[in-house]
């Protein structure tokens, strides 16, 4: 006889997990017991926000797995409650595990005692407690099988102390087999040329490749119709990397020319949200072709021409195999005006991606972010902030087998350092770099004790301007710069901070220390930040700072 918590892994194993992320308590410390049985790693973070964070790269980096968070009950569950939210919002299947009181004491007002499942319910595709110590392993089957098939999420279980705590025979207790309900289905024929139709019939195509094309796994397919059809490709959200940014037909900086004169826009995973002005940047006169895997996206917001629901990868090689039928199209004159105003945009930055400004540029930061990153063709890149980000997506390119990650729609600021801790671990082999806001550092910088104590050489780069520089500037030229409130920081040693908590550290001033600063801090074989005093720019911004 043992405990539910050595049966909880032994299901947690049987599906493939192989590290769990939490913040040690007593409410599920059996779970922990039992993963040192079946040699799952537990990854312990100094806040819950971190583990449910954590989770949700895993899932992303690790595809066809599930991430892992164990969280105690009461401010254990409720600290996590903003990375489930961001993991909804991204689609990253992950399996959230809380802590509750004793159901034997069930409304009796037990510590930490509070109604985590209907809290859940609203950001997960699943949300149930098990009360029963010989089902915790069907319970966990059953989570796990949701929170990866159709669209993926969340899914998470409450288990009472007692029930988990319980003595049990676990050989007695059959597993449940682990299944992949992942989507693998194409669209009807019909459908898929009726789309080849109107693909073939455009002057000025684009793709917008977004999050749902990652879950698909259909980067492949992407390149093969870019490269066969020589249709200009953008991307947002998790799209971003699924085509290698070196590639001929990768677009970032004509978006807005491409549709302002587009005739088709092929939506590839990419909802018409807030960052598509919820379809308002798309000609009224565009015929739309959208594909997800989530149906009731399809026309959300602006009907589509044609919607093809399934596999993204599927669907984009029917897709193509009918423009192939129809006798192919050839989009190379299209392309090649697009690469003009890229080119053109590119030389329009130069200047400031060259200045020698003191306090420091952002550009030329990013600028000497972009030619590190360029050197590693490996390298796992984060973005965890505001300005700094989007200038850096301006002019940085995801290395062709590294990855990007970066919050996703619910603009989450804080997934830096839990983001590159589940992406050291899956890759220890890799180099992983966080592009910090020095607002953002502040919500999870602790996060660098972690990544001490267990090891993990993460380097982080962080822009100082010492505000909240993306909210900073809007309040001044609406309310005037004399009127600044909650937007300012100071110019804080956070390389002094990670000194302390076991890291390497850097302070830089001029532009030309970035670069050997980033270098050190890589050779450190330690978790480092390299922290850099740039130029704050408040009201009016001086040339693209303001985004």
């Amino acid at each position: 006889m043992t405990h539910g918590g050595r049966l909880a892994a032994k299901a947690l194993r049987a599906a493939g997990v192989e590290c769990v992320f939490t913040l040690s308590g007593g409410h599920v410390m059996g779970i922990y017991d039992g993963c040192l049985d079946e040699g799952i790693r537990v990854v312990d973070v100094r806040h819950e926000q971190a583990a449910t964070h954590a989770a949700d790269a895993w899932a992303r980096l690790n595809p066809g797995r599930v991430g892992v968070a164990i969280l105690t009950a009461g401010p254990g569950v409720t600290d996590g409650v903003t990375g489930v939210a961001n993991a909804w919002r991204a689609n990253s299947p992950i399996l959230v595990i809380g802590g509750q009181g004793p159901f034997g004491n069930l409304r009796r007002g037990s510590l930490q005692e509070m109604d985590h499942v209907s809290l859940m319910r609203p950001i997960t595709k699943w949300a149930d407690t098990c009360f029963e110590t010989g089902r915790i392993g069907e319970y966990i089957e059953l989570a796990i099988r949701t929170a990866m098939s159709g669209v993926p999420g969340p899914a998470f279980l409450e288990i009472p102390m007692d029930v988990l705590h319980a003595p049990i025979d676990v050989d007695a207790v059959e597993l449940p087999r682990g299944r992949d309900y992942r989507v693998a289905s194409t669209a009807p024929q019909p459908l898929i040329d009726a789309a080849a139709d109107i693909v073939c019939g455009a002057s000025r195509p684009m793709v917008m490749a977004g999050t749902a094309l990652k879950w698909s796994d259909g980067g492949p397919a992407l390149r093969r119709f870019a490269e066969a059809t020589a249709v200009p490709v953008f991307t947002n959200g998790m799209g971003r990397g699924q085509l290698p940014m070196n590639h001929p037909q990768f677009f970032n900086r004509s978006r807005k020319d491409a549709l302002a004169r587009a005739d088709v826009v092929v939506l590839a995973g990419t909802p018409l949200d807030f960052r598509m002005k919820y379809g308002g940047s798309i000609p009224a006169d565009c015929r739309i072709v959208q594909l997800d895997l989530d149906e009731t996206l399809i026309g959300q917001n602006r009907s589509a021409d044609v919607g093809l629901v399934g596999n993204l990868g599927a669907n984009l090689d029917a897709l193509l195999a009918a423009i192939e039928r129809a006798g192919g199209v050839d989009h190379r004159v299209h392309s090649a005006e697009l690469r003009a105003i890229e080119d053109a945009a590119a030389d329009a930055l130069a200047g400031q991606l060259h200045s020698d400004e003191v306090p420091i540029d952002p550009m030329r930061l990013c600028h000497e972010i972009a030619e590190f990153v360029a050197t590693d063709d490996e390298l796992i890149v984060i973005g965890d902030g505001g300005d700094i980000v989007a200038q850096a997506s301006k002019v940085l390119q995801v290395p062709e087998h590294g990855a990007w990650m970066d919050p996703g729609p619910l603009g989450t600021l804080g997934v830096g350092m839990p983001f590159a801790i589940a992406a050291q671990l899956t890759h220890p082999d890799k180099r992983v770099l966080i592009i910090y806001g020095d607002g953002s550092f502040g919500l999870n910088g602790f996060e660098f004790d972690t990544a001490a104590r267990f090891g993990l050489p993460i380097v982080g780069i962080i822009g100082n301007d010492a505000a909240w520089g993306q909210m900073m500037r809007p309040q001044a030229m609406i309310y005037g710069a004399d009127r600044l409130v909650a937007t300012e920081l100071t110019s804080t040693r956070y390389d002094l901070v990670v000194d302390a908590l076991g890291g390497h550290g850097e302070f830089v001033t001029e532009p030309g220390e970035i670069r050997p600063a980033l270098e050190r801090a890589f050779a450190a074989g330690t978790p480092a930040v390299v922290n850099v005093e740039m130029r704050k720019d408040v009201g009016a911004p001086k040339g693209s700072t303001y985004v």
